[in-house]
């Protein structure tokens, strides 16, 4: 089941997103990036100063974006690409986490990298994404939930946080569903990959480009614990952050949606 849901992210994050779509790598480096102007710059400020302290005591990093819009991606593509675009964490241990925010698109996602897809799980983000941060968020409240969300990844982080009680029992009919949904669409891709698609064949990702030996390979990575190519580090300094490592990701995380 594990490793069907790895294969059908992977199929997911070969969708166009290029890395001209995603904001640069700011330049000083910084962890909370507010591009959609939606925090209060005490909050920023506050929030820059602990999620550096923690990188520089843990080596891991946190960047908190908020952005407009995701333009039409998937909030799962994006924040991926832009872990890897800016390489968040550090690149031999992927320990990074992008918690993206779409002010406009009224959704949410926390993506982390391949070395914490242990501490942080699907369910895991869902579960801060559904209790710590969509409640205010859908008060209007960006800054408390920024905050709290920001707190209880540090707590998964260190294996610390709790989901309430009761939480695990939502859902658990849906577990056939699922397979079934991710089988059909992996036969969907090999009945139209044997039809050939142009020379060389090759498989045709959900968004209709071609996807060929690369997404294999990609899928293969994640499967079996490689990592994917990250983003170089970041030069010069913004406050006490020293810049981002290179880390990756794999396509791990969950959001929602207020």
């Amino acid at each position: 089941m594990k490793y069907l849901l790895t294969i059908l992210l992977g199929l997911s994050l070969f969708t166009g997103l290029r890395a001209q779509d995603i904001p640069p790598r700011p330049n000083p480096p910084k962890l909370v990036n507010d591009l959609a102007g939606i925090l209060n710059p005490g909050l920023v400020q506050d929030l820059e100063t602990r999620l550096d302290a923690y990188d520089d005591s843990t080596s891991v990093q946190i960047a908190v974006v908020t952005i407009p819009s995701t333009n039409g991606y998937d909030p799962v593509d994006y924040a991926v690409k832009l872990g890897r675009t800016w390489g968040v964490g550090n690149k031999q241990t992927n320990n990074g986490v992008v918690f993206l925010i779409a002010r406009d698109d009224h959704k949410v996602f926390i993506a982390p990298g391949y070395g914490l897809e242990g501490a942080l799980p699907d369910i895991t983000c869902k579960e801060i994404v559904d209790n710590q941060v969509l409640p205010y968020f859908k008060q209007g409240d960006y800054n408390t939930g920024v905050d709290s969300g920001v707190n209880a990844i540090i707590l998964a982080a260190k294996g610390e946080y709790k989901a309430p009680a009761g939480y695990h029992e939502q859902g658990k009919g849906a577990g056939a569903a699922v397979v079934f949904l991710v089988i059909a669409f992996i036969v969907l891709i090999i009945i139209i990959r044997s039809r050939g698609s142009g020379p060389g064949g090759g498989f045709i990702s959900r968004r209709g480009y071609g996807v060929g030996p690369f997404l294999w390979g990609a899928a293969a990575g994640s499967i079996f614990g490689g990592g994917g190519s990250g983003g170089s580090s970041s030069g010069g300094g913004g406050g006490g952050f020293g810049g981002f490592g290179g880390g990756s990701f794999g396509g791990g995380g969950a959001g929602g949606s207020w």
